[in-house]
Parts: C-alpha cells; sequence; structure tokens
C-alpha cells in the first residue's frame, strides 16, 4: 500500500498523487502546470493504461487539465468527482483541448513563415477530452461510495470552487485499512457564494495544500462591495474602462455577485447604469452550471436570493459575449464599462485581447482579483512591469493597476490551519504540497513546530508506505532542465502510448480461451504486416 508523490510539491500547479493498494493503481487529481514550472516531475509508476481509477478534488486545471492526456495514453478506467465538478469539467476539459488545438494550430501558420521551425501537434485534441468526460461518474458530497474491494471514498464539501471537495479514501490490502484525506484546495471562510470548508474528524494520514501557507488575507471581513464601487467610479470618471482578467470558473460568478449588489444599491454615482461584458463562452456555461447547482452548493445571502426567487449573478446591463466578433466589438464602444474575461493568469484567452487596447491608456483600470502565479502575465503586470508584449507587439503598461486584496477561493495560513487543527486526533502524518518551494517548507514546519503536528514537505518522486508508516524512498528535487531539440514529435508519443496501451491489454488477456487469443493474435499481425509493407 504506497502513496506516491507526482506533481504540485513545492509547487502551485499541476497536482497528481498516486495511489496503490492490492494491486489496483488510482490517481488523485491529474493536473496541468501552469506558469514557471520549478522541478521536474517524475513519470507516473504505471503506464497510462493499468490506472484504475482517477479521483478529482474539483475541476480547476491544475487538477484536472491533464486528464484527456491520460486517456489519449491508454486510460480507459473511471473517474470519481462531485455532481458539479463532472459539470463542470464537461465543459472546461472542452475548452482546454480547443485551446491546445487553436495554439497548435497558430504556431503551425507561423511554422510556414520560418524554415526552423518544425510543426507542431496539440497536447490532446477534442477526441480526447470527450472520450475522459464520459468516463466521469458523479458523486454526492457525504456518501460513503465503495469504488471496489480495495478502496472506499466520500467527498466534502471544501468550499473552494462550486463542488470542490476534500477527498477521505479508505484503503484495504492483506486485511489492513488505512485511511488517508486529500484536502484538494481548501476555500476562504465567509465567501459570496459557496459554503466554508467542513472539517474530516479523523485520518491516519492527510495530504494537504499549502498555497497561502506564508500569508494572511488582508482582512477577516473585507468590503468587497465598496472597494470595488469605489474602483468603478474612479475609472469612470476618468473615462476609462475596468479590465478584470478573471478565472471564467468561480472568480468571474463571485464577481458578478458584487456588481449586481453594486447596482442594485447605486454605489456607482453618476454611473449607476455602467454596462458588464462578460467576454469569455466559458464563463458564460459556467454561469449556467452555477445556477443549476445553486441549491446544493450555495450559502448565505446568495442561498436566501436564490430561495427567495432572485438570480444573485444576474442584473441589468450584463451583457454576454459568445463570438469573436462580439468579443471585439467590445472595444469598438465608447462608453465606460467593466470588461470580465479569461484567463485570470492572462496566458490565454480573449483576456490578452483586451489588455492590447486597454493597458497603454492611463484612464483604464486592471483589476486583478485572483492568485498570480510566478511566470505568468498576469504575476509580470501586478509585479509592476513597464512593457508587455501581446501578440507579437510591445504595449506599454499605463494604465492603473489594481488588486483586490484578499479575493482568494484559497484559504491563507490561519484558515490552512483551522482546516488540519479540525482533525479530532492529529494524523500520523500530514504530508504538505501544493505551494511554492520555501512556502511548502515553512508551512510544514510551522505545522510542526506551533501545532505538534508530524508533518513533511515531500518532493516529487518521494514514496511513502502507507502500512508501515515510513517514507520508503525521500525524493531529492530536480531542477527543470530545458528540453532538448530533437524531441519526439507529440504524433510519434502517441503511437508510442498506442503500443503501450495494446501491451498492457494483451497482458491482461492471460487466461482467455485459446481460440479468441489465437484471434486476437492474427488481427495484431495483420495490422503489423499492413504497416510493413
Amino acid at each position: 500500500m504506497k502513496l506516491i508523490f507526482v506533481g504540485a510539491d513545492h509547487e502551485v500547479t499541476g497536482s497528481c498523487h498516486y495511489l496503490e493498494a492490492g494491486g489496483r493503481h488510482i490517481l488523485v487529481d491529474c493536473g496541468m502546470e501552469q506558469g514557471v514550472n520549478v522541478f521536474e516531475n517524475v513519470p507516473l509508476p504505471v503506464d497510462e493504461g493499468l490506472i484504475d481509477y482517477v479521483l478529482l478534488t474539483h475541476a480547476h486545471i491544475d487538477h484536472t487539465g491533464l486528464l484527456p492526456l491520460l486517456y489519449a495514453k491508454g486510460f480507459r478506467g473511471q473517474v470519481y468527482a462531485t455532481e458539479a465538478t463532472a459539470d463542470l469539467c464537461s465543459i472546461m476539459l472542452r475548452d482546454c483541448a480547443h485551446i491546445q488545438m487553436m495554439e497548435a494550430e497558430w504556431k503551425n501558420r507561423k511554422a510556414k513563415r520560418t524554415e526552423s521551425l518544425a510543426a507542431v501537434e496539440p497536447l490532446y485534441t477534442m477526441e480526447d477530452a470527450e472520450g475522459i468526460i464520459k468516463r466521469i461518474i458523479p458523486c454526492h458530497y457525504d456518501t460513503e461510495v465503495k469504488i471496489c474491494d480495495e478502496m472506499t471514498i466520500r467527498f466534502t464539501d471544501i468550499g473552494h470552487l462550486l463542488g470542490s471537495a476534500s477527498i477521505e479514501v479508505w484503503l484495504t490490502e492483506d486485511g489492513h485499512t488505512k485511511k488517508i484525506v486529500f484536502s484538494g484546495d481548501v476555500g476562504n471562510k465567509n465567501q459570496p457564494l459557496l459554503r466554508n470548508p467542513i472539517h474530516t474528524k479523523e485520518a491516519d494520514y492527510v495530504v494537504m495544500e499549502s498555497t497561502y501557507g506564508d500569508r494572511l488575507h488582508a482582512a477577516e471581513n473585507p468590503d468587497y462591495v465598496h472597494e470595488l464601487a469605489a474602483i468603478l467610479k474612479e475609472t469612470f470618471d476618468r473615462g476609462g474602462n475596468v479590465v478584470i482578467p478573471s478565472f471564467a470558473v468561480g472568480r468571474t460568478q463571485e464577481m458578478l455577485y458584487f456588481l449586481r449588489k453594486i447596482k442594485v444599491a447605486g454605489l456607482v454615482k453618476g454611473h449607476e447604469n455602467f454596462p458588464v461584458y462578460v467576454d469569455s463562452p466559458l464563463a458564460v456555461e459556467a454561469t449556467e452550471i452555477f445556477q443549476e447547482n445553486r441549491m446544493e452548493c450555495f450559502a448565505g445571502d446568495a442561498l436566501e436570493m436564490v430561495q427567495e426567487g432572485i438570480n444573485p449573478i444576474s442584473f441589468p446591463g450584463l451583457k454576454l459575449s459568445i463570438t469573436s466578433e462580439e468579443s471585439k466589438e467590445i472595444n469598438f464602444i465608447d462608453t465606460p464599462k467593466v470588461i470580465l474575461s479569461a484567463s485570470g493568469m492572462c496566458e490565454a484567452g480573449r483576456i490578452r485581447h483586451h489588455l492590447k487596447h486597454n493597458l497603454w491608456r492611463p484612464e483604464c483600470t486592471i483589476l486583478f482579483v485572483g492568485y498570480q502565479a510566478v511566470g505568468t502575465l498576469g504575476r509580470a503586470i501586478v509585479d509592476g512591469v513597464d512593457e508587455v508584449k501581446l501578440f507579437g507587439e510591445s504595449i506599454q503598461v499605463r494604465a492603473e493597476i489594481k488588486k483586490l486584496a484578499g479575493m482568494s477561493g484559497h484559504a491563507d495560513k490561519n484558515g490552512l490551519i483551522d482546516w488540519i487543527c479540525g482533525f479530532e486526533e492529529k494524523p500520523r502524518k500530514v504530508f504538505v504540497v501544493h505551494g511554492e518551494d520555501s512556502v511548502c517548507a515553512g508551512f510544514a514546519e510551522c505545522l510542526k513546530i506551533e501545532y505538534g503536528q508530524r508533518t513533511c514537505a515531500p518532493y516529487s518522486g518521494t514514496v511513502f508506505d502507507l502500512l508501515s508508516g515510513k517514507l520508503e524512498y525521500e525524493a531529492m528535487p530536480v531542477p527543470v532542465k530545458k528540453k532538448a531539440k530533437g524531441a519526439l514529435s507529440t504524433v510519434y508519443a502517441r503511437l508510442l502510448a498506442a503500443a503501450q496501451r495494446l501491451l498492457n491489454l494483451v497482458k491482461r488477456l492471460d487466461g482467455m480461451p485459446n481460440k479468441d487469443m489465437g484471434k486476437f493474435a492474427d488481427q495484431i499481425n495483420s495490422l503489423c504486416d499492413k504497416w510493413e509493407r
């Protein structure tokens, strides 16, 4: 019975953990790395085609974004998630596949103009996204689900995103059962739409995030509504736009809730009828999913509004941009306005076009309302860069750059401590992951010295034996190396993955009737003969 750390170890994105019990191979999250990649991640301990199950903490791409690639490489198991996470993954993974395909197409157009550039293939395709989505099994909160003889799970609302959960996992091997809890991303308290994180009572082992393990949010109960209203009035009085890079799922819906309250109360004097543009097809679809799951996931004032028949994230003057033509028209409208657009870290999507049109204008405001990972365009702008490059053009940063301090879906240091101290008895070991290098180490040390927790901040590749409670292998950090020229093409890598999947299937057929095995062997040989001619 083993736990192996694969991704988001001393790093914030690319979450992925591997479990093995009784011959079952399990992943908890399968996320994409975003921003600067500091350390190399070890490959999965087994071939993708041998993975039996994937458990998802929530739908954000840094926890789910490589699921289609897992499918492309042969995974045909089952993916378990909460109902809202399943709904969100159905749109987010398609969107991610679309971005992969569009970026590959753009790079290939560029390659045709430059002989030194080789053609590229997308990391995965829409067919891969569709394939993995069909394998997702929705689960209710607070319900034990027996996956197989070796594993039972339960999802508990962790308040980070619609459908987000910590996951309790009971593993059984040779008559011994151990319980391990994965925190997922612990939510901030008193958020406008979602419930506060719910504590778990007991666990043998805990794997917990530490994104904000070195800082506190600005205020316990910040007044975002009046702070946002003041920013809007100052900007509109100058004749400028307020551009908000916002994660399409989660943060956009929270901002709509605040903007509705501002409009209802008439807080932007002289500009009461200001228009708000949501320029993201994904955000529009996500908002519909928020509405569908509002009774199970909403809390506080938002839930009360829903119960009274009021839509808490809709209001007069809200305009939804779906097509690229509608998106382009926004920047030719002179009226001061709010533009909510993805991606939240400014790495892709329509927000980059809006930055190109507004960053150089001193009357405008770029308002950041979420975490900006190191190495992203959003982080560079927040850190005060004077110039950025967008679509091959240098753009001066003259707009006012603002942040809504403490506006985060992540718990701060106190929130994380509150969650881990919610266990009735201290776990045998607490593994601290999903934080920048120094933050992981520092937060683990804090829990150990100040709260008596038995902590460890593992690097990718660390192996822990859950039965003996001992480290089987303690990995050391391996800095990322630049990829050598002439690396395998994506298409050839997919071909090798397909061959490996075939081999894995053959190994599983031992014991099949000889007649069927002979027929399958003839089919394989026929395929080989076709391509060897």
